[in-house]
């Protein structure tokens, strides 16, 4: 069992920067590939950005936060950030972090937190 709390986020004028954390439990962080995935007001839940279990060799952006997010993560911290730089409109939702298999499928993680609010003023 893997219990995940996500922080970080916040009101932010377009152009500014946020950075999320999700602090996991468990011994086991190290074996999960992280995601974040967002969900804005009526529209469905997407990934943002996925790192790879172990030491995060591989990670993923999707097409609108790429070369503007970053995700990493520590290990020895057992926990996964999210860099969210040059933030647009856009880019308001609800973001949450997931635990599970490497992957873009939210089907894939099995573990969520409750999600931190991201918003950003035009």
């Amino acid at each position: 069992q893997v219990q995940l709390v996500e922080s970080g986020g916040g009101l932010v004028q377009a152009g500014g920067s946020l950075r999320l954390s999700c602090a996991a439990s468990g011994r086991t962080f190290s074996s999960y590939a992280m995601g974040w995935f967002r969900q804005a007001p009526g529209k469905e839940r997407e990934v943002v950005a996925a790192i790879s279990w172990g030491h995060g060799g591989t990670t993923y952006y999707a097409d609108s936060v790429k070369g503007r997010f970053t995700i990493s993560r520590d290990n020895s911290k057992n926990t996964v950030y999210l860099q969210m730089n040059s933030l647009k409109p856009e880019d308001t939702a609800v973001y949450y972090c997931a635990a599970g298999c490497w992957g873009t499928s939210d089907l894939l993680y099995d573990y969520w937190g409750k999600g931190t609010q991201v918003t950003v003023s035009s």
